[in-house]
């Protein structure tokens, strides 16, 4: 296949041997194997309560599109829990699909193997312009100063979800702006026998997001200004203890979440088992397993004091999907009409309000049906109060690293083994020396 840096070939054996989910080759279609220009290869990421609901909402835009091209896409809807290995091992392997989705926080790390289409002013020329996009959706798509590795596709931040009964039931009258705040309604739930808060410990994606939010909260980065791993310092240590112990001090997150993967925390909510949830864009996935709009309400995640806005009043990172194109594919035309067609406006409209998302097309964005009282909150969280995960080469090897930390305590506060500051730091050092040497 391709050439690629050492540190690439690190993040692929060092995924692997921290993911027990980790995969083989890839797709066995698609990338270089791929012998008509009538077909494309596509993996998409697991956006909804179930891969069989992805493929619902998928299979008829993609009908659309063969309809419109005459290029049949083959899909594969991919779990988060197997995608990044997926795709790491398909930048070595050469065995991957032609175009497909990615976290947007992995951009950087993926766009450092070479593998992937640098969306340069031509590139983005193809499929209407790079200005379609917003801003905030374009700062998460690879490092600074270089050519974009994807294309944003839906933009999304993360929310308290409430269950209003519960609420009502146990005397509060509105959601909870501080962490204080949170864990005195948590007492009150749960006098009314009710669970607290849903978290998802064994979800290293989730552990790092909530990590990353509580950290800036405090006034810390897990790197330094020149990109070298900073775990330990006393701001990250303080973060990632203080999201641990929502568990093991506060009793708010139920000890059984330490075994919870995805989408499981979102199921309890949908039943009722759980008076709260902090999720991206949920209210898609929440309508999908029964659960009516009016039943729940949104509101900002909480911050330490006082309201969400700049600063160490972040409460969301720059959540997103993006859309990338594999350098080797031997069909880079089909390839880039699908990536056009997938952030037409038309598309946009339909794809993020199967999917509760924001889309990243301004014009899109704009259509009245994005002006839902769920979306403003989420518009507004995207636009006044999240801060991207570091786009830096290593960023992926960091959420590995870091959300398997945040697991292995969870899973000892659901043990009922101490969580001190000293625990924390040695966790966060095990993990800090998992990364690439500087």
């Amino acid at each position: 296949m391709r050439s690629i840096r050492a540190a690439a070939v690190g993040a692929v054996t060092m995924s692997i041997a921290l993911a027990a989910t980790a995969c083989g080759g890839g797709s066995s279609t698609g990338g270089g194997s791929n012998d008509s220009p009538k077909t494309l290869t596509y993996w998409a990421s697991n956006q909804g309560a179930s891969i069989a609901i992805d493929k619902k909402v998928l299979q008829p835009e993609l009908d659309k599109f063969k309809k419109q091209t005459g290029i049949t896409v083959k899909l594969e809807v991919v779990p988060w829990s197997d995608l990044l290995n997926r795709i790491l091992t398909a930048t070595t392997s050469g065995q991957g699909p032609d175009v497909l989705n990615i976290g947007n926080t992995w951009s950087a790390s993926l766009q450092a193997t070479g593998a992937f289409l640098p969306w340069s002013t031509a590139n983005f020329a193809k499929i209407g312009g790079k200005d379609r996009f917003v801003d905030s959706a374009l700062g998460s798509t690879g490092a600074a100063g270089k050519d974009p590795a994807a294309v944003p596709l839906y933009s999304m931040a993360y929310a308290l979800y409430y269950n209003k009964q519960i609420f009502a039931d146990a005397g509060i009258a509105q959601p909870p702006a501080t962490w204080a705040e949170l864990v005195a309604d948590g007492k009150k739930i749960e006098a009314k026998g009710k669970q607290v808060l849903g978290a998802e410990g064994a979800n290293v994606s989730e552990n790092i997001h909530h990590t990353f939010v509580f950290a800036k909260q405090h006034g810390a980065d897990f790197f330094t200004a020149d990109g070298k791993a900073d775990f330990t310092n006393d701001g990250v240590v303080t973060a990632v203890k203080q999201y641990v112990d929502l568990m093991a001090k506060d009793k708010v997150i139920p000890v059984g979440n330490a075994e919870y993967a995805q989408n499981q925390s979102v199921s309890d909510f949908a039943k009722g088992k759980t008076a709260m949830l902090m999720w991206q864009s949920a209210s898609a996935n929440l309508k999908s397993q029964g659960m009516s709009d009016s039943a729940y309400g949104i509101a900002p995640i909480p911050v330490q004091s006082g309201t969400p806005g700049t600063g160490a009043q972040v409460n969301s990172m720059v959540a997103g999907i993006n859309l990338a194109v594999f350098k080797n594919t031997d069909n880079l035309d089909g390839s880039t009409k699908f990536v056009k067609f997938m952030t037409s406006d038309a598309e946009q409209k339909i794809l993020n309000t199967a999917y509760s998302s924001i889309p990243p097309v301004k014009a899109a964005q704009e259509d009245t049906a994005f002006n839902t009282p769920a979306n403003s909150v989420l518009k507004n969280t995207l636009a006044t109060s999240a801060a991207a995960l570091p786009q830096v080469a290593d960023e992926s090897q960091f959420e590995t690293a870091v959300g398997t930390a945040v697991k292995n305590l969870f899973a000892d506060a659901a043990a009922g083994r101490a969580i001190t500051t000293a625990s924390v730091k040695a966790e966060l050092e095990k993990a800090q020396q998992q990364m690439p040497a500087k």
